[in-house]
């Protein structure tokens, strides 16, 4: 479907009118209401006018490398590197997605990524769309035919870090990704898509997997939101790859309070979709405060003490990705274009939610443990949890059917506080 809706509709021409029914004035003014949710939806919201753009692009960092021939690309997306000039073995990456209207060295030159990528030795992959994709260069998170495991968009995106590993020596098992706005959207669509690929997801100002079908529906989920229960929401991540048990990614959501583009209300529903994922509530285990502008952080742990999902509450700010220029050890970023909004450097955060920053660790691995135990018994032992009438396992969030005293499982526990279907052996 093609999205040619210009930024700013021009009045019709008076012939229009003429040989029209009485009816005429009614359409025309479903038609625009249409032609205006299409325009929001795909992102003419975030063109700048002309003149303050070409006033605001900022000194241009290094240029990206371009990568061609990097697989199968259905999506018809362009692959960008930014590779440090000592990018050790088996190095992290980190898909970093543009948001409408953007490109990948706006992004690269705006976001901050590329200092902590030079600053901790890990790969940035920038993916960019066109305006053969969508109009106004928004990633398609919204059509099923790119936003589902093995189809255009999201399949091309994949190639990209398998790529990255055979052609950088990048570790597999420390893959990213982070996105903006229709690219926050996207990453939402590759942790629901490859939760095998991804080990953690950063979300800035997008929207929960599952929300959108097509434009009309997408303009409902950017504002004024849609609200599903954590139940729903989870099952519509576990149905993007169904079968699959986890571990499911860390999830790291940022959002501005005064967003009213992407409503802050999509933050809460992305704590509700990946806390469920991850089998745990949506009340906060923990929380803080960030400098310098006391952005609000709510965490929810794992019983290992990990973090799986945080959120983190921008004050004062709307639409776009909170930077923090200077030179500090927290500062990053560029505010000379739309969208990158001195408040706060989210990259220094995200790449320390990502653990590329050497404050994380790993927990030690421990041996699988397993019971086998009614779903009541799996509930109130705290293996599991109750949503609608039926049990989901901790972690994996696996369905284990109706919550009874009837229904019997087996559950596995690796890594702690990690349950799924024992299907082999078990210790």
């Amino acid at each position: 479907m093609p999205y040619v809706t210009p930024s700013h509709p021009a009045p019709p021409a008076p012939a229009a009118r003429t040989g029209r029914p009485r009816g005429g004035g009614r359409l025309r003014r479903l038609v625009a209401a249409l032609a205006a949710a299409v325009t929001l939806a795909t992102g003419a919201a975030l063109v700048a006018p002309a003149t303050e753009a070409r006033a605001a692009v900022p000194q241009a960092a290094a240029a990206l490398e371009r990568v061609t021939n990097f697989g199968a690309n259905p999506g018809a997306l362009t692959m960008y590197v930014h590779r440090p000039a000592a990018l050790p073995a088996n190095a992290p990456v980190v898909v970093a997605l543009h948001g409408c209207t953007q490109s990948a060295q706006l992004y690269a030159d705006n976001s901050g990524l590329n200092t902590f990528a030079d600053r901790h030795g890990f790969l940035v992959v920038y993916a960019e769309t066109t305006t053969a994709n969508n109009a106004n260069k928004c990633f398609n998170w919204f059509q099923p035919g790119d936003n589902r495991r093995g189809q255009g968009e999201a399949a091309s995106i994949r190639q990209m870090v398998a790529h990255a590993t055979s052609a950088y020596g990048t570790d597999p098992a420390r893959a990213q990704v982070t996105g903006l706005s229709a690219g926050g959207a996207m990453t939402s669509v590759l942790l629901a898509a490859y939760p095998e690929v991804f080990a953690a997801g950063a979300v800035v100002a997008g929207i929960p997997y599952g929300c959108g079908v097509d434009v009309i529906s997408a303009f409902g989920c950017m504002s004024p939101g849609v609200d599903r229960t954590p139940a729903a929401w989870a099952q519509a991540v576990r149905d993007a790859h169904p079968g699959y048990a986890g571990p499911w990614p860390r999830v790291a959501i940022w959002h501005g309070d005064n967003d009213p583009t992407v409503v802050p209300r999509n933050a809460d529903e992305l704590r509700d979709q990946w806390t469920a994922v991850h089998g745990l509530g949506q009340t906060p285990d923990r929380t803080s405060t960030l400098a310098p502008n006391d952005t609000r952080r709510s965490e929810y742990v794992t019983a290992d003490g990990r973090t799986a999902v945080e959120v983190n509450r921008v004050p004062g700010i709307g639409h776009g990705t909170p930077v923090a220029p200077g030179t500090g050890p927290q500062q990053c970023g560029a505010t000379g274009t739309q969208h990158f909004i001195a408040s706060i450097c989210s990259s220094y955060w995200i790449t320390r939610f990502f653990g590329l920053d050497g404050t994380v660790t790993e927990p030690p691995t421990e041996p699988a443990a397993c019971w086998t135990a009614s779903n009541y018994e799996h509930v109130r032992a705290g293996r599991a949890t109750t949503t609608g009438g039926y049990a989901y396992a901790k972690g994996s969030g696996q369905n284990l059917g109706l919550y009874n005293t009837f229904v019997t499982h087996t559950l596995k526990e690796t890594p702690p506080g990690h349950y799924t279907i024992a299907t082999g052996s078990c210790p």
